[in-house]
């Protein structure tokens, strides 16, 4: 039992005691809590101090609405609304999180369901190959693997929070608690919709291809629904002038943009274009994935040089470094001009086991962080445009030490700098707590951009909000317990990190304007 005076509290401290002293889960928490299996204290430090201070802060946040303003889910899934086919295509196929820790272990994608590439495409077959229950009950055999992980966290919410499950998985409750989820899955209140209406999601913004038509984002726009889905402009592949894919997505981008590309003055011209198109579509940010965050500003003769050599096959990776340190700073320069907030996202080595990448495409699990600088290698960038108070820059790292050494003090000083939350490989109690401790006295939190959930699981994303929010109110809640700040101060503090800096950092309080057609390709 907890004692209602603190001991670590000054006697003096009076105020602070009758806010924390008395905090107990409501009974609307523990109902949020779903069952018993989901304890209302999750994720909170067992001292009594800050668990008591992090209850207080986290009723602050717990039902604010959910932003989402980095993500992968697909549009049409809102676009068509149609009911999802069973349990595992939708919670463990899009989930590379699960797939990639089975097949640590032995466990082959194809035994989980994952569809092969077709020959000489990169088309998907069936969203599950095989026997889908067969799937879920090797899941299920395995579900100890993830303990202490946050998959397992986000899985046990949708779960028990979510579907209402009462009882854990577990091979013995694998094929009930298949069919408790298949018959829910085929009620009205699990259509895609009637979920992100549930969740209480506010905005939730796609990562989409610069050559994409956005014509589900259009669908949505266009029905009655009143869910807010934004696209964001994703370049990358327009970059990689050495990729053998190169000149047909240059191709595409030209076809999209309403001319023919034959040098790199079009080239500019059609992204200008396509830019436009997606803003006039809502988005409010565009999104940029590189290995090494190198920016540098090429000549306009050593730039035109190497796009000729790319349009003729003969570009090489050196080549492609520099493209895309220039083209970095090309979408820095039409962001200050078009408003599009710049996200960058930086250190992750793509499709390290070649094998599966062959077989099974990207995204499944090989991605791996690798060592990351970016003092010197934004230098160019932020002197272009650090100061520019019409530019903003979100900067993300798999890097943990770059947080102390670099990023903070970068974000820290340049107004246009922002720091994204810890991303993929950090998104986890741990990682989320290390950034806090790691940047805030450098940067504060006001230098930073909240939580996104930047993921494909549709059904995981209050999941990833809830652990967010229970992990920024425990750290807020030392801070509470140890004097730094006062309870008033965290709530205000935890309300910014949930709602108002994301909303803020990505212009998500913009109002929406009509779309357009994709018109001329204008110079």
């Amino acid at each position: 039992m907890e004692q209602n005076a603190n001991p670590r509290l000054p006697v003096h401290d009076l105020t602070l005691r009758s806010h924390i002293q008395d905090v107990r889960p409501t009974a609307n928490a523990r109902e949020r809590a779903g069952s018993a299996l989901l304890h209302p204290d999750r994720f909170f430090d067992s001292d009594p101090a800050v668990r008591r201070a992090a209850r207080a802060v986290y009723e602050e946040t717990s039902e604010l609405p959910l932003v989402c303003p980095h993500g992968h889910v697909d549009p049409a899934l809102l676009a068509g609304n149609m009911p999802f086919p069973e349990p595992t295509a939708l919670l463990i196929t899009p989930d590379h999180y699960i797939f990639r820790m089975l097949y640590s272990q032995g466990i082959s994608l194809e035994e989980l369901g994952i569809p092969a590439r077709e020959a000489g495409s990169g088309k998907r077959e069936a969203p599950v190959a095989g026997d889908p229950r067969r799937v879920w009950e090797i899941f299920a055999a395995h579900y100890h693997l993830f303990r202490s992980t946050p998959t397992a966290a986000w899985f046990d919410y949708e779960l028990h929070e979510l579907f209402g499950i009462t009882v854990r998985l577990s091979t013995a409750t694998a094929s009930r608690i298949y069919d408790e989820l298949r018959e829910r899955l085929a009620s009205p209140e699990f259509l895609p919709r009637a979920l992100y209406e549930s969740f209480d999601i506010e905005a939730l913004v796609t990562t989409d291809a610069a050559t994409d038509t956005l014509e589900h984002h259009r669908s949505i726009r266009d029905s009655d629904w009143n869910g807010r889905v934004l696209p964001c402009f994703r370049p990358d592949t327009m970059f990689r002038i050495a990729a053998p894919e190169w000149r047909d997505d240059i191709l595409a981008l030209g076809k999209a943009a309403g001319g023919e590309i034959t040098g790199y003055t079009e080239f500019i011209a059609a992204l200008e274009n396509r830019r436009r198109y997606f803003k006039s579509m809502g988005a409010t940010a565009s999104d940029h994935a590189v290995v090494e965050p190198y920016t540098a500003r090429l000549s306009s003769h050593d730039v035109k040089a190497f796009f000729d050599r790319a349009l003729a096959g003969q570009a090489d990776a050196e080549d492609q470094r520099l493209f895309e340190a220039h083209m970095l700073m090309e979408s820095a320069r039409m962001s200050v001009e078009d408003g599009l907030v710049m996200q960058l996202h930086a250190g992750a080595y793509r499709n390290h086991n070649a094998a599966i990448f062959r077989k099974f495409g990207v995204d499944k699990g090989g991605d791996i962080p690798v060592r990351s600088e970016f003092t010197r290698n934004l230098e160019a960038l932020l002197n272009a445009h650090g100061n520019d108070p019409r530019f903003r820059l979100i900067v993300f790292t798999l890097d943990e030490s770059t947080y102390s050494r670099e990023l903070a003090p970068l974000a820290g000083h340049y107004p246009a700098l922002k720091l994204g939350p810890p991303w993929w490989f950090h998104d986890s109690i741990e990682g989320m707590t290390r950034f806090r401790e790691r940047v805030t006295g450098t940067a504060g939190i006001y230098n930073t951009c909240g939580f996104n959930d930047d993921t494909r699981a549709f059904c995981s994303i209050p999941a990833r909000h809830d652990l967010a929010r229970r992990v920024d109110a425990n750290w807020l809640g030392g801070l509470v317990a140890r004097h730094v700040v006062d309870l008033d101060e965290a709530r205000e503090m935890a309300r910014a990190l949930t709602y108002d800096l994301p909303r803020a950092a990505y212009k998500l309080d913009a109002s929406v304007r009509k779309p357009i057609s994709t018109g001329e390709l204008v110079a």
